[in-house]
């Protein structure tokens, strides 16, 4: 491994760039500037050829790292950090792994506000500049919108994707991309992992659901190509995930191997479209599933570690040339069958170029460095994806302008016009499934005492919520007089019969749920509601297919996440400040006979 670069440098480097930064000046990357064409490839390929291989391993990898500082993070996040990565913090990892990238997590206490996140990102590249071969480094996140969202406000936070479907326009979507990919290029995330490009055909699907577009091929392959240019028009790398297609499993990868039996021809039909239009719209990268797809690998390996469906297929069959990722090698899914020194290596094999977030870095690292030195793995193969890597940051202006400046931040991020534009977006994407006898829209003269009752998810990004206090709040802005009762995912007899009590003196009462199942508790609190004689609006804050499960509501709309602008927007449908727009991009099932839709794809009433 390569001599560590003192921290006492990496202190001084960052301070001079904090200075620099300041002045607004140009920073001082021009020994790496590139531009385009064959010359900008040959000082690719020059800076490749001075790397060691350690060097070289060390930018397949993109790790987690604990800290709201490159260099000066909490003692507990320096303690989490020596715990699971052996480093003090992002600094001392790049100097001793020479990581290519570094993942961005509100868990990780990466995102605290813009200012702070912008700081981070020039403290990682000043380390990244700071190294024997100087190298940007390809800083990244989740952030699709709606239920995951790492960079919270006052950035500006959009519907997810299977309200974007609902919204059905590319124009939005493409809108999205553009204003979200703008906002994390001005605090230094450069690829976003987003947008899902899974069709979610199956409603008991545990870990997509409402992050993919919608259930129809077509339809999500418009979305998927929209979004991906508009991120990639902000300079930021767009990420379609989760190659073949993770859209039809009960299994959560996370926790255990998600197998899908479609057929060979109903992958072409149902999965792969998607993955094919981003490959047109010029995706910049394209993660992994760790799913086995028998139709695809016969071996049961996952599509991570599968060569027929990584090279054979996507590089191959699709054509796809670019950066491809890993989905965390942290999960389950992927650990299952091999060591955690053998599967980046068997990854790398299979046609991998960045290995996410291995969960001991050691050992990844120890594994792929045995893997050169035996010959499994060939030097030339690690130029290969680094190559790509490294042209993927060229494309996208880091080594021009890897640093970012505080003016930037206030310029760009959470303007009035872009939060303007999130809210109209919301208002198209809200879905009023049931009004059978006219309850919506709510009028202040006939339902103005509101009670509001249901569960309170945590926020996606830690600073959205609690949903209903947000619901509340947005009904008391348009007059209505509110009262509020967080009833909880799992609400007991004693909570239900509170809200029953609750609703006393009351005109309305709006509830929300959450994953709501046949016969569970929040099924029937719903129907204790409707009991009271109390007219009941059901807002279906996740899955729009918890209405099949409920009874006793007069009117039910579907806001496909509980983030606050899906919230604000859904209170404008209901009070009638807007009409709903919204159209199932997914058909929902009956509860007593699954085969059967009890509102198909494309349904959506209005005023």
């Amino acid at each position: 491994m390569q001599h560590r670069t003192s921290r006492r440098s990496l202190l001084t480097t960052t301070a001079a760039v904090t200075a620099i930064t300041a002045l607004g000046s140009r920073l001082p990357a021009a020994a790496l500037d590139v531009t385009d064409g064959d010359a900008a490839d040959r000082r690719l390929r020059a800076i490749v050829a001075r790397m060691s291989i350690e060097e070289k391993i060390g930018q397949l990898f993109v790790m987690r790292i604990y800290g709201h500082s490159a260099t000066a993070p909490d003692q507990a996040d320096i303690d989490a950090n020596l715990r699971e990565i052996g480093v003090r913090d992002a600094a001392e990892l790049i100097a001793t792994y020479h990581v290519g990238g570094i993942i961005y997590f509100t868990w990780a206490h990466n995102t605290r506000d813009p200012h702070q996140i912008a700081a981070l990102s020039n403290g990682i590249q000043a380390a990244g500049l700071a190294q024997r071969v100087p190298l940007p480094l390809l800083i990244a996140t989740d952030q699709e919108h709606g239920i995951v969202c790492r960079v919270g406000k006052p950035a500006t936070l959009f519907p997810g994707a299977m309200a974007m479907g609902a919204g059905g326009s590319t124009e939005d979507a493409r809108t999205l991309g553009r204003i979200s990919g703008a906002e994390l290029a001005a605090i230094g995330i450069r690829q976003d992992y987003s947008p899902d490009a899974d069709v979610n055909i199956n409603p008991a699907n545990p870990v997509i659901g409402v992050r993919s577009f919608g259930a129809d091929p077509a339809a999500v392959a418009r979305m998927v190509a929209a979004e991906v240019r508009g991120y990639q028009e902000s300079s930021v790398a767009a990420t379609a995930k989760h190659f073949p297609g993770h859209g039809d499993t009960s299994v959560d990868s996370h926790t255990g191997i998600p197998v899908i039996t479609h057929s060979r021809e109903e992958w072409e039909r149902l999965d792969a479209p998607p993955f094919k239009a981003a490959i047109a719209a010029g995706i910049d990268a394209i993660m992994t599933a760790h799913i086995q797809f028998p139709a695809l690998d016969p071996s049961n390996d996952p599509a991570t570690l599968s060569h027929p469906i990584l090279t054979g297929i996507l590089r191959e069959q699709l054509g796809y040339d670019g950066v491809v990722i890993t989905d965390s090698l942290g999960m389950k899914g992927v650990r299952d069958k091999y060591g955690d020194d053998r599967v980046p290596v068997l990854a790398l094999k299979a046609g991998v170029d960045q290995l996410l977030d291995p969960p001991k870095l050691d050992v990844a690292f120890a594994g792929v460095r045995a893997a050169v030195a035996s010959g499994e793995l060939s030097e030339a193969r690690l130029d290969e994806s680094l190559l790509r890597i490294l042209r993927l940051k060229e494309r996208r202006g880091l080594f021009a302008r890897p640093y970012v400046s505080g003016r930037g931040v206030d310029r760009v991020v959470g303007t009035r016009a872009h939060l303007g534009a999130a809210d109209e977006i919301a208002e198209r994407t809200t879905t009023l499934l049931a009004n059978p006898h006219g309850l919506l829209p709510l009028s202040r003269r006939r339902h103005g005492r509101v009670l509001v009752v249901g569960p309170d998810p945590d926020s996606p990004s830690g600073t959205t919520g609690p949903p209903t206090t947000v619901l509340a709040d947005a009904l008391t802005e348009l007059g209505f007089r509110t009262a509020v009762l967080s009833t909880g995912t799992l609400p007991s007899p004693a909570q239900i019969d509170a809200a029953v009590a609750a609703t006393a003196g009351r005109d309305v009462v709006i509830v929300g749920t959450y994953n709501a199942g046949a016969g569970g508790a929040q099924s029937r609190l719903v129907a204790a509601l409707g009991a009271t004689g109390v007219p009941v609006v059901h807002l279906a804050l996740r899955n729009p297919y918890d209405i099949a499960y409920l009874s006793g509501f007069g009117a039910s709309l579907a806001t496909y996440s509980w983030t606050d602008v899906e919230l604000r927007a859904a209170v404008r449908v209901l009070a009638g400040r807007v009409r709903p727009r919204g159209r199932l991009p997914v058909a929902v099932p009956r509860a007593d006979d699954p085969a059967q839709d009890l509102y198909p794809i494309g349904h959506g009433l209005s005023y």
